[in-house]
């Protein structure tokens, strides 16, 4: 399917989401690190990476609840950033509905971005088929795509179809664990990449930062962009809701 046609607001705005949670906290990563945001974390992800630092947000744990999109919208509306995260799980994983939201969160004015961290295993068609038409989603909407590397268990389910969907404004994210997933990430970004800002994130445990770095530069990689976790500076590493 390239596109989704959705009911009256009216009517969508009852549609419900199994929702982990939404709270106000600073970016901690990609091109917006640092700046206020508001995340929007829905339940549910079609994959299981080795690494995943939100287990809680799919089977076998439960939703924390399910809100309807009004109130979800409604809870946004109480926060002053101008910044939302929409994440998960998969936050695309519920496909209508996912979009019914992105619009509700589209026509908030005091909005600005809307960052969807997605994982690379979902068809990014019928929500690029919306950007491309509306000036709106033009503005604020913009793909955080995670490309799942070897290390992941993962790196199967990647749709390379979804690297000729992004756009300037858009980022792809590596997390690297290893030598291999570093390896491969440069292969991929040298074969797929077109547009979109490349992050290479590391895996704390297995890939230390600085050895990240020293890999970065003795590639000679100049328009990568090292891509630090700083929730996981400023608080606890298990920290929730921050």
């Amino acid at each position: 399917m390239n596109k989704w046609v959705l009911p009256e607001r009216s009517e969508y705005m009852k549609w419900e989401l199994p929702m982990v949670e939404v709270f106000e906290t600073v970016e901690g990563e990609g091109t917006r690190a640092g700046f206020p945001t508001v995340f929007v974390r829905v339940f549910h992800c079609n994959l299981r990476c080795s690494w995943c630092d939100t287990p809680y947000s799919y089977a076998p744990d439960k939703a924390e609840y399910t809100g309807s999109i009004e109130a979800i919208i409604n809870q946004i509306s109480q926060y002053n950033s101008r910044q939302i995260c929409f994440t998960g799980g998969e936050p695309l994983i519920h496909r209508e509905k996912s979009m019914a939201l992105l619009q509700a969160m589209v026509d908030l004015p005091q909005i600005e971005d809307i960052h969807i961290e997605t994982n690379g295993a979902i068809d990014l068609t019928p929500y690029e088929a919306v950007r491309h038409e509306d000036k709106k989603w033009q503005e604020k909407v913009r793909f955080v795509m995670d490309y799942k590397l070897p290390d992941s268990g993962e790196q199967h389910r990647m749709l390379h179809e979804n690297f000729n969907l992004l756009d300037t404004q858009d980022e792809i994210k590596f997390v690297i664990g290893s030598d291999e997933d570093f390896t491969v990430a440069t292969d991929v970004v040298a074969k797929h990449h077109d547009k979109g800002q490349v992050l290479y994130s590391p895996v704390w445990e297995t890939m230390p930062p600085h050895k990240l770095v020293e890999k970065i530069l003795e590639a000679g990689l100049s328009k990568v962009k090292l891509s630090m976790q700083l929730h996981k500076i400023i608080w606890d590493p298990n920290k929730r809701g921050v």
